[in-house]
């Protein structure tokens, strides 16, 4: 079996030691704030991770951008010149151009080298929902699966990830677009939190609205209790937009709700990264695991 890397970008939220672990390699994407740019850093090794929320805290709109078509040509390249194979799962494209770029890098490449193999897969997830489908593929390598057989798998399992997740402001989902100025003036008032799904076709997309900080809590276990499956692969993470305390307080909650043959799996609390961080805010807690299959389609709605 010929060996191939498996890449992602910096949606993925795969810090340091989950890349090492896993053997995953990414791509980075692009933030832009007071005036200068500096590459998506999942380890936040030029701004620290503090540092990094605060200056949305301060007011500050933090401009992401995606990885180019030459970008991911240079990179996917240098891993055709060293023999090796391409599985790129990137970020889902209802929310990042991306990965569209990642094809006609592709298509090029492989006119020059015939005998190669590049796949790019829309992963319909970003985050830990992507993180965690890039986990998978590296398990089922480990286990001597080619890269036709994982690249299957991700596709016909992507539609099984699930995302809840909430924001402690709408302040930050303004300013990225993702919200009108009414919606989230209004719910500043009242106290409205969203409830963010990714659904069907990889867009974010608020399926319900509560009352209260404790209270979107309470729902986000609700709706994990509801759609938790023990999967082979389960992996369960919460990621936490510099809240740490508040992501404690919730994974507790969700190990109440683990089902008797699945009370083992670990809740894993980790930082999100820095490009759903710039659309989401600080207090941002987003939950990533598989269960029943996501048929909410939000063009249908």
């Amino acid at each position: 079996m010929k060996k191939y890397v498996i890449l992602a970008d910096s949606c993925c939220d795969l810090d340091e030691e989950l890349r090492q672990k896993y053997d995953v390699e990414y791509l980075m994407m692009h933030v832009s704030f007071n005036e200068k740019t500096i590459g998506a850093d999942i380890d936040f090794n030029e701004v620290s991770y503090k540092d990094y929320y605060n200056v949305m805290r301060g007011g500050t709109r933090i401009i992401t951008s995606q990885i180019t078509a030459i970008e991911y040509k240079n990179a996917f390249e240098k891993y055709l010149k060293e023999d090796l194979d391409v599985l790129y799962i990137g970020c889902s494209s209802a929310l990042s151009s991306s990965v569209k770029a990642s094809y006609v890098a592709r298509d090029e490449l492989l006119k020059d080298y015939p005998n190669s193999k590049i796949i790019c897969i829309d992963a319909l997830n970003s985050c830990m929902g992507q993180g965690i489908l890039c986990m998978v593929a590296s398990e089922m390598r480990a286990e001597g699966k080619d890269i036709d057989e994982v690249a299957s798998w991700v596709l016909d399992n992507r539609k099984y990830v699930h995302q809840e997740a909430t924001v402690e402001k709408l302040t930050w989902l303004k300013m990225a677009g993702r919200v009108s100025a009414a919606s989230a003036f209004f719910g500043g008032i009242f106290n409205v939190k969203p409830i963010i799904i990714s659904d069907a076709i990889g867009a974010n997309v608020a399926v319900e609205k509560v009352k209260g900080r404790k209270v979107s809590f309470q729902k986000i276990a609700e709706r994990f209790k509801e759609r938790f499956v023990n999967y082979p692969h389960q992996k369960v993470y919460l990621m936490h937009g510099d809240c740490e305390e508040d992501a404690n307080e919730l994974a507790e909650m969700i190990k109440g709700h683990l089902p008797e043959d699945a009370k083992d799996t670990p809740i894993n609390v980790r930082k999100l990264g820095p490009i759903i961080g710039a659309s989401c805010g600080p207090g941002t807690l987003g939950l990533y695991y598989f269960g029943t299959e996501e048929t909410y389609d939000s063009s249908k709605n």
